[in-house]
């Protein structure tokens, strides 16, 4: 029975981590608000190695439309702009000397609706993670048969695997209808 609660264990703690990793890749689909976590996963060039902005300049939102880059080192500025303009976030630094604006324009309607699209997208890969947990836990409780696990222990554990999922499930159903309102609200 050890064996089934290491199986069991092990599916929920995978099944946890496909939610954390919807919730982080969430937080960079901005939803309209400036928001420091918007530039993490953003590399700036520092001494010739790409360095995460966040460990070369401090990101703060002084209101909801902007967000203010203070570099730790002035000579950082223009790369930290540089790096701005070349990612994909659609962002348009402005520069004063001394820190790195940017206003997070205003969403149109189109552009929300695209967004809640690649929300949509990154639950439904959450899902698939969860359901491939699943499937793999499963095959390897049906493993345990060969080795004198009752068929009755086995047929209990998958459906414990099966509420685990349905659980996960409904908790990323809940996050998604969460950021969708989020994105749609103007």
């Amino acid at each position: 029975m050890e064996e089934l609660d290491f199986y069991l264990d092990t599916a929920n703690e995978m099944m946890d981590k496909s939610v954390q990793h919807l919730r982080d890749a969430l937080t960079k689909i901005r939803a309209g608000k400036a928001s420091p976590a918007m530039l993490e996963g953003l590399f700036v060039t520092y001494y010739d190695n790409p360095t995460p902005l966040n460990q070369v300049a401090s990101v703060t939102t002084p209101d909801a439309r902007s967000l203010v880059i203070k570099p730790w080192e002035k000579s950082m500025i223009s790369e930290i702009e540089k790096a701005i303009i070349n990612s994909d976030l659609g962002l348009n630094p402005q520069n004063d000397g001394e820190v790195v604006r940017i206003n997070i324009p205003m969403l149109t309607e189109e552009r929300r609706q695209g967004l809640v699209k690649q929300a949509k997208h990154e639950a439904e890969n959450s899902k698939v993670s969860i359901r491939n947990v699943r499937k793999e836990t499963n095959e390897a409780l049906r493993k345990l048969k060969n080795e004198g696990v009752s068929e009755d222990a086995i047929k209990t554990a998958e459906d414990k695997v099966q509420k685990l999922t349905d659980k996960h499930t409904v908790l990323i159903d809940s996050i998604l209808e969460a950021k969708e309102k989020d994105i749609m609200t103007i």
